[in-house]
Order: structure tokens, then C-alpha cells, then sequence
């Protein structure tokens, strides 16, 4: 059976621009041209229906498309489910309920943005925020009100988040090559599988991140005591 793609998203239950929204973003394949005519066909239902029951579980757009593509097995979805959020998801923000909420324009978090010391969990049509980074800004906010010049915190901000990026690709890389590709080797059930890839990614996140934090706290009050000693 064949769509028109009005009757394409209404079987699959969304808008005709979700449908183009999506065909731009390459999830879904062009469809059958017959003129000026174009035709979509169960396979581009199949997929849009997929698309909607990932994002209900609150993947981004671009994991979606690795499942897609079949780069991420069964066994990743649960740890994927808890490193990510959807638009939906309780505990996430729009750039204005952000502002709003922070008491930050809407212009200087974009520029936050970047610079690369905000960033979303989604690349679809209307990013989403951790509610956590509403922590992270009002804790800017308190060194700007202490006298911190504004354009220097984001300077020194824009430097540490570039670091603290590097920093995290790597330590996933180490997860990916000596714990995630163990667990899979195993050949456990699915489950199973789930189960351990989710108890080491919160053991690994919980003892980078004290490493991170002690050896920061470390490194600014060594700073701060050579600086005293100096005067």
C-alpha cells in the first residue's frame, strides 16, 4: 500500500511537517516520485511509528538514527534510556523556561550556548535543557554578582568545558573498549546484558565524577594558597 504524505501522517498519527521535519534530518528514505506526485510507502509508516515509540522513551533524534542505521544493538537501549532525554521528559527545560527560570536572557544563553558551556540534549526542532544546567547558571550567577567580570567567567568557562569534553570522550571510550565490549562478549541475555552495561556506566560516572571534582578543588586551592604565599 501506498501514501500521499498527508495520508502518511495521519496513519502514523503526526503532523506533515514532522514527516518533511524528519525526511530532512535522513530518517526517513525519499519516497517514490510519479510526477509531481509523491508516493511513501508501509516501510516509511513502519519507520515513522518506530521514530514515535523511541522518542516516547525519550531518545534524541540523532540515537534514534543510530538505531535506526543498526549501529546500537538491543542490549544498548536501556543504557542509552539513562544517558539521554526526549522532549518530553520530565526534568528537562526549553531555552525560554531556562531563561525564565535563571533570570538569563535568552540571547546570552545562546551565546552560552556557543561558546559551548551550554549545551542541549536534542538536535530536533526544539532543544531541550537538563534542568540541571539551571544549577550550573545560577551558580555562574553568583560569581558575577561576587564581582567576577562576566566576559572573563565565560572565557575561562569556554576553556574548562572544551577540556572537560575531551576528558569525557575519552573516559567513554575506555567504558565502550574495556567494559561495554566485555559485557556484550559475554553473549548474556539481553536483559542481562542490560542489567551490567547500566551498574558499570553508573560506577564508572559516579568515580569520574568525584575524581573530576577532587582533583578541581584540589588543583583551585593549591592556586589559591601559591597566590597567597607570593604576596
Amino acid at each position: 500500500m501506498e501514501y500521499r504524505i498527508e495520508e502518511l501522517a495521519r496513519a502514523a498519527g503526526v503532523a506533515v511537517d514532522t514527516v518533511r521535519f524528519y525526511q530532512g534530518k535522513g530518517l526517513l528514505e525519499p519516497p517514490r516520485r510519479q510526477g509531481r506526485v509523491t508516493w511513501y510507502s508501509e516501510r516509511h509508516l513502519e519507520r515513522l511509528r518506530r521514530i514515535r515509540e523511541l522518542q516516547q522513551r525519550g531518545f534524541t533524534l540523532s540515537v534514534i538514527r543510530r538505531f535506526l542505521e543498526g549501529e546500537l544493538e538491543a542490549s544498548d537501549e536501556a543504557l542509552v534510556a539513562a544517558v539521554t532525554g526526549g522532549n518530553d521528559e520530565p526534568g528537562t527545560l526549553s531555552l525560554e523556561e531556562l531563561a525564565a527560570h535563571s533570570g538569563i536572557a535568552v540571547a546570552l544563553l545562546r551565546e552560552l550556548e556557543r561558546s559551548g558551556m551550554l549545551v542541549p540534549l536534542d538536535d530536533g526542532e526544539l532543544p531541550r535543557y537538563a534542568a540541571g544546567d539551571l544549577e550550573a547558571l545560577r551558580a555562574g550567577l553568583t560569581l558575577v554578582e561576587a564581582g567576577v567580570p562576566l566576559a572573563r567567567l565565560m572565557e575561562l568557562g569556554a576553556r574548562h568545558a572544551a577540556a572537560v569534553e575531551r576528558t569525557a570522550q575519552e573516559a567513554v571510550e575506555l567504558f565502550d573498549t574495556y567494559v561495554r565490549e566485555r559485557i556484550q562478549a559475554q553473549g548474556l541475555p539481553a536483559e542481562e546484558a542490560e542489567r551490567q552495561l547500566l551498574t558499570s556506566f553508573h560506577q564508572l560516572l559516579e568515580a569520574s565524577g568525584t575524581l573530576v571534582r577532587r582533583h578541581f578543588e584540589g588543583a583551585v586551592l593549591r592556586a589559591a594558597r601559591q597566590r597567597i604565599e607570593r604576596r
